[in-house]
């Protein structure tokens, strides 16, 4: 029998690939499914028993959430990207994760082919897609809901047609949770108009008045908020969410252009991330230089947008992160945030970094460092150029 190792999540596509492929086309099936934030130990257990109970042959669990960090999240914060200045770009990082680790899986089983369950009307089908021919060329990729066009009722009447017990009712909202943010999907997000209802969002708003945090950043990675130190950035993540989160902050629909060119809405709950990214930002507005916050901006959006449409492996990401990897030198010190029920605010950061500093001067108060001949001559030489520009054209015009 052929191996086939299929990225598995338990729901209703992926639960069609492992009938189909084991009792239609003869595969060996080996499941994995890539945690890259987004399940509870007994919801992975559960999944491990229903790979079992359909009969695949092996079933692995991955656990990704820190190389997922070090891999991607960690320059997502270095560039403190927003794609659309709107969306921490949740669903679409944690997919690179997991296809580079089920490409990984297929290298360590030598399969002969490997399936995801992606339909044929979204961004994953070419993640997943391209990181698979890069990764490991020449291997079958099979793609079942896509290839044959399957409607859900279609996958529901085959499963129950196999004996397959399991929940079929079509919950009401797609929900992908992740280290990084929770994507909800649902009729309002089918149409440009429409706002989620309270109930559609996984985290529900029971967090009253106000609470002040402290975000400590060491070169740009956040290491401790409040009075905890954490050993890894993703446990300072998850201890940010579990608080922040039942403020209702850090929700939002994005509204964005596909890989496939159509234009797509999605909403999203990401808490922890829009905090670190905000806090992160102002801390940089502080301890970096005009030009460093300048070239990092531009660099930033086009790492986001190469990274949107799948392209983690192309060797220039690798150029832009050791650029955002250098850029984080001074990013170190403390800032202050304010959450409140459905918003948050900056309130200031504390850094020995800070180039806001009274020894040169104060804005709009008084100057060190400088004389008012020196502005005086400054002024004349820094639009010196215009200034030879306005008087000949002025006199050009004359003759």
């Amino acid at each position: 029998m052929k191996k086939i190792v299929l990225g598995f999540s338990g729901g209703l596509d992926t639960t069609y690939c492992v009938k189909y492929l084991t009792e239609e086309k003869g595969y060996e099936v080996h499941s994995v499914i890539v945690n890259t934030g987004g399940f509870s130990e007994d919801e992975l257990k559960k999944t491990e028993q229903h790979a079992y109970d359909l009969g695949v042959k092996t079933h692995t669990t991955v656990n990704a959430e820190r190389s997922y960090y070090e891999s991607i999240i960690k320059y997502l914060v270095f560039g403190n990207i927003l794609k659309n200045n709107t969306y921490p770009l949740s669903v679409s990082a944690e997919r690179l994760s997991q296809a580079i680790h089920i490409a990984e899986h297929v290298k360590k089983l030598n399969a002969e082919a490997v399936a995801h369950g992606s339909t044929g009307a979204g961004n994953d089908q070419v993640r997943f897609d391209m990181v698979f021919h890069i990764m490991i060329p020449g291997v079958e990729i099979i793609t079942p809901i896509r290839d044959m066009k399957l409607s859900r009722e279609a996958e529901i009447a085959y499963l129950e047609s196999k004996g397959v017990k399991m929940d079929f009712k079509k919950a009401v909202y797609s929900i992908n949770k992740g280290l990084w943010g929770t994507s909800v999907g649902g009729k309002e997000t089918l149409s440009s108009k429409g706002w989620l209802p309270e109930e559609a969002w996984p985290t529900q708003v029971t967090a009253t008045g106000s609470r002040e945090v402290k975000l400590h950043f060491d070169k740009g990675e956040l290491k401790g908020v409040d009075d905890k130190e954490f050993d890894h950035p993703v446990e300072a993540i998850q201890y940010l969410q579990s608080f922040a989160g039942p403020y209702g902050v850090g929700r939002d629909i994005h509204i964005g252009d596909t890989i496939i060119g159509i234009k797509g809405r999605v909403g999203f709950e990401a808490a922890a991330p829009m905090v670190i990214l905000k806090a992160h930002h102002a801390l940089e507005k502080h301890v970096l230089t005009k030009w460093q916050l300048n070239w990092k901006d531009q660099l930033a959006q086009f790492y986001g947008n190469w990274l949107h449409e799948g392209q983690i492996l192309d060797p220039v990401m690798r150029d832009m992160e050791a650029f955002l990897t250098s850029s984080q030198q001074n990013v170190t010190g403390d800032v202050f945030v304010q959450l409140f029920p459905h918003r948050f605010q900056v309130i200031g950061i504390e850094s020995p970094f800070d180039l806001m500093n009274s020894r040169f001067g104060k804005y709009g108060e008084m100057n060190t460092g400088f004389t008012g001949d020196d502005v005086r001559g400054f002024s004349k030489i820094f639009g010196n150029q215009t200034s030879i520009h306005q008087l000949v054209t002025k006199d050009a015009a004359a003759e």
